[in-house]
Order: structure tokens, then C-alpha cells, then sequence
């Protein structure tokens, strides 16, 4: 018994596998002539290369569609002529050097950068002025990465421009500002002690009108634990200058009660609350949250200088004003007041909508549209969440919409363009609003393209994937469609760059989509879609590219003959 069971179970395998096989067979051999015969080789080396030094800005490092901003760096590039600028303690390296140097210097900032690269120019003369200051405890060099291309690719150079700092040949990234001031204080962070003692009135009067930001704690001893707990804090802020003294002299320039019990310790910025003096426990963790709630003003104006460290400060969650220079006098006022209840909790932001190297950039990636003032609510780009608040813009208002942020009450905001009005084309066009709608239907396989129209990627992509719509469009189950990833979207569609290819199975919306990772033909998609689809399809061959047979050959011939003797 055991052994005629034993015998249906292998006859019953072998069936299953002749027909597994079979199936696998018939998949291979199916006839996808017509469409090769419409596949164009595309010359891009990397069609899923998401971001590139000549196609990629990496200037604001976390607003993501703002690292795409090709306004700055489009890959046309016109020849630059660079103006005078004394670099004469900046050290040019190159491949042939680069090793050496390193090796043989403890600390090095190397800057990679590209001749044509605007945001480059900018920094030249404060990298140079930087390097003049900091010589003797650091030294800064740059790096043509046009030209030194096996360098860029070993650093992995995304954009320009690139900023690193070497210690001991092991490098990390420059995250700070790209002035003289950022750059030589947080050199001197990582190479000094992170801490330094005033003794003098004259000293401390040079440190307040060189430094924009600045802390100083009064202390009964420069040494021990009291100075220990001051300076632990210190390198844990790259962007604030620290210093001690046991001065009361010294102290009374810095807004300190000489006769204040010690330790005492003050914050000193050039901006709204200029001083913040500290009350809490003489700790490093404590004195640090001190200095990460105070450094920012109430309210931030958003430029390239200060993006790097509001990205970088530990409070994620942001409440951002759109407004335009005309309006924002009074406006900002009113966002001052109400950030005063939030402080350490929240950054207030205040973004000028009419300015073009910031403001509008920001604007759109927010999808704020118009001149009417906006205030929108934003979690950080770990998650990129985005609410918007309705009505009047008072100070009760927006204190209200921030703590209902706070306590996660609000419902998120999703940019979109507008529904179109008739989607019949080969490849559907998906919006926001509409995404749910096309791509979410448990009825259909739907392959997606999240694109940028600027994107030389998805140009490159355009013809051939246009051609897969028209091969497949007579198949029910079945929607191809794209979205322009810069001014739509939708919790279920995230890019990492443009293009962006993602596959939603029919009946398994509810999962994550499967990244496209296939050949960039008509072809090749084509295998994928019928690898993954829930629904099965067979792609009918069109009539106009079907062989005929020597039959109908041979009456065509005849016909034609017949056709030549009536003329005749």
C-alpha cells in the first residue's frame, strides 16, 4: 500500500513539474519580436541612477525635492570666469597627490567642487578666508571634481559642493554653514578643546563682536568638574562658540551678574532674545538642551546659510510662514508671539515667498501657490508630513494649530495638480488627487513612473516607456501611468529620485509596491509586469506585424499580376 502511494505521489510530481516546466517553456518562448523591433538602446550608462553631480543639487540636504533643484545645476554649463579671490592658503589637490597629503596631515577640509557650480563661487572666498585663519591648526584644500574624476567617484561626490573633513585620513561630512565663521568654528571644535578661558576685558570684547553666536559660563575654577560638564557640552554644539571664565569683569560683558551664584552660564546671539541665560543643572546633557532650545531666534528666516542648522538641530517638527516681503512685517510679529509658547518644542520658520533663490523653491516643494500668506505645519523629512492651517492668521490661531500638531490631531496635506479632464492616453496620468482612484484599484496591475520634467533620466525614459503604454493598452487588467513626483503626492508613492518605477499588484494594494529593477526597454518591462502581475495576460501580436504565409504570398502575387494586365 505504502509503496502505490508512494508511486501516485512520483507520478503525480512528475506531471506537476512537466507542467511547471511547460508553462516556464511556453513564457520563454512567447514571441516578443514586435515589441524589440520598437526598443530603443537608451544611451543613458545608469537609467536608474537616482541623482548625479551634474543633475542633482545637494544645497539644502533635506528638503528632498529641493536637492532637484535644476535651476542651479541643470548640467548646462556655460564657462565661468572666476573672480579674484586670495586662495593662497587653500592647497590644490589632486589624484596624484591626494593620498599623500592626506596621510601626512592630521586634519584636512577638502572641498570638492565644480568650476560652474554657483553655490562653489559663493563659498571660494569664505573658504579661503577660512583657511587663512585657521592656519596652523587645520588645513583647507579643494578638489576640481570635474577634473579629478576618480577622486570624486571613490568620495562618492553626489553634488556640488561637496565639503569633508579629514582626521587622520578618516573622513566625515562638513553639515554646517558655508561662511568663514561656521567653518573655522567647527574646525576648531573638532581639532581644539572645544572650550576656551577668558581672562581679559579686552578678549572678551573681541569674541562679542567676532562671534554671532556665543556661550559663556562664570565658574568658581578653569579646571574640574564644573569646567569638565561646560566643555563635554561644547562638542556637542558645532555651530556655538563655548567659553569660561571666573572673571566677574569678564561675566558683566556678557550680561552675567558678577555676583551671581556660580556656575552661571549665558547664551548671546545677534538675533530676537539676545540673551538667554540658563537655570538649570550645571550638567553636559542639560546645558546642551539649554543651547539646542536658545541658539535660533524665535523666529528663523529660512536661507542657504542657516538650512544646514535648523536640518541638523534635534528638534525635527517645524511650523513654516509663507509670506512675502510686503506682508511679512506685521505677520512675522504675530508668528514671533505665538513661537514663544513652543520654544524647544517646535522651529518656527519664516519663509519670504518672493524671493527667488529660496523662498520660491521652498514654496513649491511645500506646494504653497499664490501671494496669500500660508502657515503649514511639517514634521521632518524622516516622515515629510505636511498640514496646512485654514482661516485667519492670529497669534490664538496659530498657537492653536501648533499644539494641535503637537498632539498629532491634524490631517496631513498632499500636493496635486488638477484632475485631467480626459485620461484616455496609452499611459494614464495620475495626480494626487486621482492617485487612489488609478493606482490603489484592486482591479488592476498598475505599473507607476514618478518622474520630474527636467529629469534627463525621464526624458531619456519618455519614448520607450510611451511605447509600453501603446503595446499594452488593450489589456483591461492592466494601467500604465506616470505622476510628476515635483508637484503631486501621496503617502503610498515614495521616490528616492527621479524616475522612480513602482509595481502595485492587483488585490495587494494594502503592501508596499515592488521597485522596478529591470533593463529600461519595452521588452524588459514588459517580463517584469508579466512576472508580477496578480492578473494573467497574453499580449495578442498586432495584425500589421504578423508574417504572411507562402499562400498568401503567392496570391498576392497573382493579384498584383492581374492588377498590372488591367492597366495594361
Amino acid at each position: 500500500m505504502a509503496a502505490k502511494a508512494l508511486l501516485i505521489f512520483s507520478l503525480l510530481s512528475l506531471i506537476l513539474f512537466n507542467g511547471v516546466c511547460s508553462a516556464t517553456k511556453a513564457d520563454d518562448d512567447e514571441d516578443l519580436s514586435f515589441l524589440q523591433e520598437d526598443d530603443v538602446v537608451s544611451s543613458d550608462p545608469d537609467p536608474y541612477h537616482h541623482g548625479g553631480v551634474e543633475e542633482y543639487n545637494r544645497d539644502f540636504e533635506n528638503y528632498d525635492d529641493l536637492d532637484d533643484d535644476p535651476a542651479y545645476d541643470s548640467g548646462d554649463h556655460e564657462a565661468y570666469t572666476t573672480p579674484a579671490v586670495d586662495e593662497k592658503d587653500v592647497v590644490v589637490l589632486k589624484s596624484s597627490n591626494f593620498s599623500d597629503f592626506v596621510a601626512a596631515n592630521r586634519y584636512v577640509m577638502v572641498e570638492f567642487y565644480a568650476p560652474w557650480c554657483g553655490h562653489c563661487q559663493a563659498l571660494t572666498p569664505e573658504y579661503a578666508a577660512a583657511a587663512t585663519e585657521l592656519k596652523g591648526e587645520a588645513v583647507l584644500a579643494k578638489v576640481d571634481a570635474t577634473e579629478e574624476s576618480e577622486l570624486a567617484q571613490k568620495y562618492e561626490i553626489q553634488g556640488f559642493p561637496t565639503v569633508y573633513f579629514f582626521v587622520d585620513g578618516v573622513h566625515k561630512n562638513y553639515p554646517g554653514q558655508r561662511n568663514k565663521d561656521a567653518i573655522v568654528t567647527w574646525v576648531k571644535k573638532k581639532t581644539g578643546p572645544g572650550i576656551y578661558n577668558l581672562t581679559t576685558i579686552e578678549e572678551a570684547e573681541r569674541i562679542l563682536t567676532a562671534n554671532s553666536k556665543v556661550v559663556l559660563g562664570l565658574l568658581d575654577t578653569l579646571v574640574g568638574t564644573q569646567s569638565e560638564e561646560l566643555a563635554a557640552a561644547s562638542r556637542l554644539e558645532d555651530d556655538v562658540s563655548f567659553y569660561q571664565t571666573s572673571s566677574p569683569e569678564v561675566a558683566k560683558l556678557f550680561h552675567i551678574d558678577p555676583e551671581a551664584k556660580r556656575p552661571a552660564l549665558v547664551l548671546l546671539k545677534k538675533e530676537d532674545e539676545k540673551i538667554s541665560h540658563f537655570d538649570g543643572q550645571f550638567t553636559k546633557s542639560a546645558i546642551a538642551q539649554f543651547v539646542y532650545e536658545n541658539k535660533l531666534p524665535l523666529v528663523t528666516t529660512f536661507t542657504r546659510e542657516i538650512a544646514p542648522v535648523i536640518f541638523e538641530n534635534p528638534i525635527k517638527k517645524q511650523l513654516l510662514l509663507f509670506a512675502t516681503a510686503n506682508d511679512s512685517q506685521n505677520l512675522v510679529s504675530t508668528f514671533r508671539e505665538a513661537a514663544k509658547a513652543f520654544k524647544g518644542k517646535l522651529i518656527f520658520l519664516y519663509v519670504e515667498m518672493d524671493n527667488e533663490d529660496v523662498g520660491k523653491p521652498v514654496s513649491d516643494y511645500f506646494g504653497v501657490a499664490g501671494d496669500a500668506p500660508r502657515v503649514l505645519a511639517y514634521t521632518g523629512n524622516d516622515d515629510g508630513k505636511k498640514f496646512v492651517l485654514d482661516g485667519a492668521l492670529t497669534s490664538q490661531s496659530i498657537k492653536s494649530f501648533a499644539q494641535d500638531f503637537l498632539e498629532d490631531k491634524l490631517k496631513p496635506f498632499y500636493k496635486s495638480d488638477p484632475v485631467p479632464e480626459t485620461n484616455d492616453g496609452d499611459v494614464k496620468v495620475v495626480v494626487g488627487n486621482n492617485f487612489d482612484d488609478i493606482v490603489l484599484d484592486e482591479s488592476k496591475d498598475v505599473l507607476l513612473e514618478i518622474y520630474a520634467p527636467w529629469c534627463g533620466h525621464c526624458q531619456s525614459l519618455e519614448p520607450i516607456y510611451n511605447k509600453l503604454g501603446k503595446h499594452l493598452r488593450g489589456i483591461d487588467s492592466l494601467v500604465i501611468a506616470k505622476m510628476d513626483g515635483t508637484t503631486n503626492e501621496h503617502p503610498r508613492a515614495k521616490s528616492d529620485g527621479f524616475p522612480t518605477l513602482l509595481f502595485f499588484p492587483a488585490g495587494n494594494k494594502s503592501f508596499d509596491p515592488i521597485t522596478v529593477d529591470t533593463d529600461r526597454t519595452v521588452v524588459a518591462f514588459y517580463k517584469f509586469i508579466k512576472k508580477h502581475a496578480s492578473i494573467p495576460f497574453k499580449l495578442q501580436k498586432p495584425a500589421s506585424t504578423q508574417k504572411p504565409k507562402d499562400s498568401d504570398v503567392v496570391e498576392s502575387r497573382k493579384i498584383s499580376d492581374e492588377d498590372v494586365k488591367d492597366e495594361l
